[in-house]
């Protein structure tokens, strides 16, 4: 988004990291993914008045909703029981991709 230059390279530097982390952290039998949500009902969006977390969650392709913190809690156990995955971004967003 407009404006949001630092925001996107701290994030953009995790997303970098992962790969070479989880290379350096293999000898040791530790995995690295990264979870890269997208729009969730958590407290803070909670604050915001109801008619802007409606027009949040339809700018979500599909479901056209904010993610539930389970459906994250879901994700994250999948992971770590899927011991093939290391070294991934995962993007749980519903294809939302801001706009400027």
């Amino acid at each position: 988004q407009v404006g949001q230059a630092a925001y996107s390279a701290s994030k953009g530097g995790i997303v970098a990291m992962t790969l070479p982390i989880a290379r350096d952290l293999a000898p040791l039998g530790i995995r690295v993914v990264t979870i890269a949500p997208g729009l969730f009902s958590t407290p803070l969006l909670a604050g915001l008045p109801e008619k802007v977390r409606k027009f949040l969650g339809q700018q979500v392709p599909f479901p056209s909703r904010l993610g539930d913190p389970a459906e994250y809690a879901h994700l994250v156990q999948a992971l770590a029981e899927n011991p093939m995955i290391n070294g991934e971004v995962v993007r749980l967003d519903g294809a939302l991709r801001m706009q400027p």
